[in-house]
């Protein structure tokens, strides 16, 4: 009985049918959409932090021997040992766990550092791998935030969708309630007519979820290849593969059914609870409960006191004031609409807005600011300035369009800083206690700076030095015979004065008193031995390099003779050596391109290296802004096509709903303009509603963050994304219009006499 009575139904009213089927498919789609795409993110996020940092989950660095590592092998849960020897960074032995399943190790770690007796500083978790693992090791302080975000939004498209599925359910079934009535009267029992309806939904709706599914995939997988192609052209990137499992697909068809049947079962339990004479004697036509007088008549229900709309019968009158009740009568059927489309243009303002400040900031502060620097970067791996043979280096001096070439290494150390060796302006600051950020640390009196040290090779220091010039050389320069000698270090002698200017037009102030022929440098670790350095000479200009030198720390630049002298007192020195190329004037992208491929062929014998071009660079950082932005902005789009599937389902929805309203509007003298006119702007409304939201909310969010980022608002505003904003914004217009129009088109081309005379079935 129930089966032939749901499928009656679907065939006399196949058009709120396909309301309901098109609300079911668009679901489908975006959940298989999303959860393909975010299971292959999450996959490439696994990937690249076992490419960068290793698979282990556990680490123990200690002395440790065989007899142990053999006990954590024959633990339960611990699927592998690698013992390591060493390792960067690490002193002792290193043995790397991995734990099957992941999660034991928050029991089975903490159990062999108490078998062990290893102390705390001993152990340590791969913290970012275990949280993508869904592990949250106790103590990991970090906020993890990358499947809390993902989960975040998968949750919020079904809640969405389920909002969108419901109304287009809930009008199927608001025009039913009389027939349910009846059912009810003859003995079909609540729960009879729930599963009626769950019944009849699941009918409907399989087939656009299972189509939904498949269109999701495919377009997952296009996006994906996208991706990938793009991430190809970019310094770093890796090729991945597109993935989608059997369970995945499983679980993607579980999640669309259950929001389907969520969506379905809210209307039916609330129809389900109506008594059969409550059934019965509901109206299924649209309640709009102020009252308007039209050409004399004053529709029933209505309360002639007070206008409803003023704002809008003064504008359009009585077409106005119309649509004005309509919407506001059915404001709770139009709330996901207007949050989706609001969410999605204030994302979609808030995406373009961001990466046009974020890029104006990386042109500025990044290649406008270098462009005069290098050209070209080559990072030799593992090998120290020293194993960097000279003939390899004046090679690259000799090329065609090369105008400049500098090798150095980078080493930390630490200065030991008497409190009176501060210069007047540090002191009138407040003194080197100003510094808080961590680079300055006092004990009695003395003051341990951090100081950097960018270790020159010898040419490339002579030529440094001779552009500073001899005026603020001390006497510690001069050798043997006047000569000039480069055994020593110039400093930096510059702090950044952050009480009055900002990172983006930074002004120095001296950090020490030029008055000292020698400074004392350490290890930055505390074992290391003391060493006198002597003082070349104090300066603010720092070598053309590619580099971000420390804006509270004494920056030395050393040559690499003079390095090699004192590398066992200080250490600290990174495992690379830097190449940096500068090329002539005007050279053109294949030129440069040509040099680094010539540059790399006389490296790429001897040693393992990295390159970089800055003409390839900013145009790969130009493409990979704008695929960022083609990922978060189609998300954007995702949100505008959730809240405008909602616009469309309660349009279409409505359709048997409005009938008989709009019969009477034109039995009283309305015209189908009239009527045209009210459907008009109520798209206008529904459409314009998100943009007034937004717009006062992006100005002040724009304001604020070009305020802190201290970027001139004019520059900001020539460069600001308005085209692509007015297209968004036209597409949010045209889609309603359309689903309105589509709408009016069924509704006025009824039969006026009919629906006023017939109830709807």
């Amino acid at each position: 009985m129930w089966k032939a009575y749901s499928a009656g139904y679907m065939k006399q009213n196949r058009s709120i049918c396909a309301s309901v089927r098109a609300a079911a498919l668009i679901a489908a789609l975006f959940l298989s959409f999303l959860c393909g795409l975010f299971y292959n993110f999450w996959q490439d996020n696994i990937a690249n932090v076992i490419e960068e940092e290793g698979p282990w989950h556990g680490r123990i660095t200690a002395e440790i021997g065989e007899q142990e590592i053999s006990m954590i092998r024959g633990l339960e849960h611990v699927e592998s040992v690698t013992v390591k020897e060493g390792v960067p960074g690490e002193d002792g032995t290193v043995v790397d766990i991995i734990f099957d399943p992941v999660r034991s190790i928050v029991k089975d770690m903490p159990l062999i550092t108490e078998m062990l007796g290893l102390a705390e500083g001993e152990v340590s978790y791969h913290y970012q791998l275990l949280s993508l693992y869904f592990v949250r090791i106790p103590g990991d302080e970090y906020p993890r935030l990358v499947m809390p975000f993902y989960l975040a939004i998968i949750v919020a498209v079904c809640i969405s969708m389920v909002l969108v599925i419901y109304n287009a359910f809930a009008f199927t079934m608001h025009a039913r309630v009389h027939q349910f009535g009846i059912l009810a009267s003859v003995g079909a029992t609540p729960a009879q007519i729930r599963i009626c309806l769950l019944q009849e939904a699941f009918r409907m709706t399989i087939l656009p979820i299972l189509l939904g599914i498949v269109m999701g995939v495919i377009l997952c997988w296009g996006v994906m290849a996208a991706i990938v192609k793009m991430a190809a052209q970019i310094v770093g990137g890796r090729s991945a593969e597109f993935m989608y499992p059997p369970y995945l697909l499983g679980l993607t068809f579980v999640l669309s059914a259950a929001t389907v049947l969520m969506a379905a079962w809210m209307p039916a339990k609330k129809m389900s609870r109506m008594t059969p004479l409550e059934a019965i004697r509901e109206n299924e036509e649209i309640r709009i409960s102020p009252k308007v007088k039209f050409l004399g008549i004053t529709f029933a229900g209505f309360a002639p006191r007070k206008r409803h709309s003023p704002i809008m019968y003064s504008l359009f009158g009585i077409e106005g004031e119309l649509a004005g009740n309509f919407l506001k009568a059915q404001k709770r059927a139009f709330r996901t609409a207007t949050l989706s489309l609001t969410l999605s243009f204030l994302g979609f303002m808030l995406v373009q807005c961001f990466f046009t400040l974020s890029d104006i900031s990386t042109g500025e502060t990044y290649f406008a600011r270098y462009q005069d620097v290098w050209d070209i970067m080559v990072t030799v791996q593992d090998t120290g300035i020293g194993q960097v043979r000279q003939k390899d280096v004046e090679a690259l001096r000799k090329l065609t369009g090369v105008e400049d070439v500098a090798v150095y290494q980078k080493a930390e150390a630490v200065c030991k800083v008497p409190e009176d060796w501060a210069s007047g302006g540090l002191m009138a600051l407040g003194g080197l206690e100003a510094l808080t950020d961590g680079s300055v640390t006092a004990a009695e009196g003395v003051y341990a700076v951090k100081a950097p040290i960018v270790v020159l090779e010898d040419e490339s220091f002579r030529q440094y030095y001779e552009q500073l010039g001899t005026d603020n050389k001390t006497d510690g320069s001069r050798g043997e015979g006047g000569t000039e000698s480069l055994e020593g270090t110039v400093v930096i002698n510059r702090v950044w004065d952050s009480l009055h200017s900002n990172f983006r037009d930074r002004q120095y102030i001296p950090f020490v008193q030029e008055n000292q022929n020698e400074l004392t440098l350490g290890g930055a670790d505390s074992d290391k031995k003391l060493t006198e350095v002597p003082i070349l000479t104090y300066a603010e200009k720092t070598p053309l390099l590619r580099e971000e030198y420390a804006d509270y720390g004494l920056v030395q630049i050393m040559p690499q003779s003079y390095w090699e002298k004192i590398r066992v007192q200080t250490g600290g020195a990174e495992r690379d050596t830097y190449i940096r190329i500068l090329a002539k004037e005007d050279i053109s992208v294949e030129q440069l391109s040509e040099l680094e491929k010539k540059a790399g062929q006389i490296l790429g014998r001897s040693y393992s290296i990295e390159s970089e071009n800055r003409l390839q660079e900013k145009a790969r950082n130009d493409q990979m802004i704008a695929g960022y932005k083609y990922v978060l902005g189609g998300f954007c789009v995702l949100l505008a096509i959730i809240g405008i599937a909602n616009v469309f389902s309660n349009t279409l929805g409505f359709l048997r709903l409005r009938r008989r309203e709009v019969a009477r509007y034109l039995s009283v003298g309305l015209t189908p303009g009239g009527v045209g006119k009210v459907f008009a702007l109520e798209a206008v409304v529904i459409a314009s509603r998100p943009v007034l939201i937004t717009l006062p909310i992006i100005i002040v969010l724009m304001g604020m963050m070009i305020k802190a980022s201290y970027l001139d608002p004019m520059v900001f505003i020539r460069r600001a994304p308005v085209g692509q904003m007015m297209l968004f914004m036209g597409a949010i217009y045209i889609s309603v219009a359309a689903a309105y129009y589509l709408g009016g088109k069924k509704v006025l081309g009824c039969n006026i006499s009919e629906t006023l005379r017939e109830d709807i079935v």
